[in-house]
């Protein structure tokens, strides 16, 4: 495990914290039926998102951003899934996967030009992997990169890219080459979005998570300079991918603990109130044990948030925790929503109910990232990986 210490101090994430929480619980949940109707975060939201610094918190200060950790980074993310999570979708490209491809891997020219914008919100960053026939996996990209003249030359589509009628920047994963024992042959390259052959799609019709716009991208024939190759090599890709979405898994754990969170506490007030024959419904003991399980799934999701983040931060574990978390949350979070609806009874499939949005929100959260499925190849996979290493 490595040395670590924290670019922001426990006392200053307090105080980041705090005001991360009143902005949340104040300015943007009352607005959450807004953002649904709408299909959009709202301009002074978005506006006071930037002032406060949430399109850069997770970007080195030296680049221009708060400078936040994962540790503290989940801690946050916890706090973005009790509201809206389009919301968190607004500034989480920017923070997670595809800012951290250029903090991680970017050589210090291209973190110069693009990372203090990121930050700033003056640019969204997108992160363009999925494919039609390559999601959790990268390897089976088809989007192509040929190198001649100094230049390189990007054909091939994307989809469900997150952020994409907004972005200003692509972080384009392509295949340079075919895998050979040297290397995957995935390359990663910068795509200002206004380059010549970028074109976005129509915003996608998504099940929840109004206000988070998803699009398909294509890629025809675009050409970029030698300075958009991340890193300056074409193998960087495939390890910016893999690191980029590990790190991602974690805060996205975050995110359903905070979304299981609110369920509950939405079911909570609901059962306290709502009668049955003049009795609360909490009266009930079927009705407590609903309850009881959500608030075991929440607490257990939290410590296991808490825990994977830490061995982020320390270099103990980068694989098989985030994967862990990703999946016990993810998974939680649809089941105390699933209780949340139950506990509502028929108003909670009506639309307007938080639990009923919570319940289509977070089903999300199974599918990006890396399924469930991938999450427990990764899981399983690495445990006996290990111990065949030790015999």
């Amino acid at each position: 495990m490595q040395t670590y210490t924290p670019e922001v101090s426990d006392e200053d994430f307090r105080d980041i914290l705090a005001q991360t929480r009143e902005f949340i619980r104040k300015q943007v949940v009352p607005r959450e039926s807004e953002i649904a109707e709408s299909d959009r975060i709202p301009d002074d939201l978005r506006k006071a998102a930037a002032d406060m610094g949430l399109f850069g918190y997770a970007i080195p200060q030296q680049w221009g951003g708060l400078g936040l950790d994962l540790s503290q980074d989940v801690e946050l993310a916890m706090e973005f899934g009790y509201t809206s999570l389009a919301l968190r979708s607004m500034f989480g490209t920017n923070n997670g996967i595809a800012g951290q491809v250029l903090v991680n891997f970017g050589t210090d020219e291209q973190k110069s030009r693009w990372l203090g914008r990121i930050a700033s919100g003056e640019v969204v960053a997108s992160f363009a992997l999925t494919e039609p026939e390559a999601g959790s996996n990268p390897a089976g990209l088809t989007t192509r990169a040929t190198f001649a003249d100094g230049q390189w030359t990007i054909t091939g589509s994307k989809r469900f890219i997150t952020n994409a009628p907004l972005a200003n920047l692509f972080v384009v994963f392509a295949r340079s080459r075919p895998a050979d024992e040297s290397g995957t042959g995935i390359a990663v390259f910068l795509v200002p979005a206004d380059t010549p052959g970028v074109s976005v799609g129509p915003k996608d019709k998504k099940m929840g998570q109004e206000g988070a716009w998803t699009s398909e991208v294509s890629f025809d024939g675009v050409v970029v300079g030698e300075d958009a190759l991340v890193g300056g090599t074409e193998d960087a890709g495939y390890k910016a991918a893999m690191t980029a979405l590990a790190r991602g898994r974690v805060h996205i754990a975050g995110i359903a603990v905070g979304a299981a969170q609110r369920a509950l506490d939405e079911s909570v007030a609901h059962a306290a109130v709502t009668r049955q024959g003049g009795t609360p419904i909490g009266d009930f003991q079927l009705i407590q044990g609903m309850i009881a399980d959500q608030q075991v799934g929440v607490a257990a999701g939290r410590a296991l948030v808490r825990d994977s983040a830490r061995k982020w931060v320390t270099g103990e574990d980068r694989r098989i925790a985030p994967s862990v978390a990703k999946l016990y949350c993810s998974e939680m979070a649809g089941r105390v929503a699933d209780l949340a609806v139950q506990i509502h009874g028929g108003s909670g499939y009506m639309r307007g109910v938080v639990a009923e949005r919570i319940y289509r929100d977070v089903r999300l959260l199974r599918l990006y990232e890396g399924t469930s499925e991938i999450q427990r190849l990764i899981i399983g996979g690495g445990l006996v990986r290990a111990a065949k290493s030790e015999l």
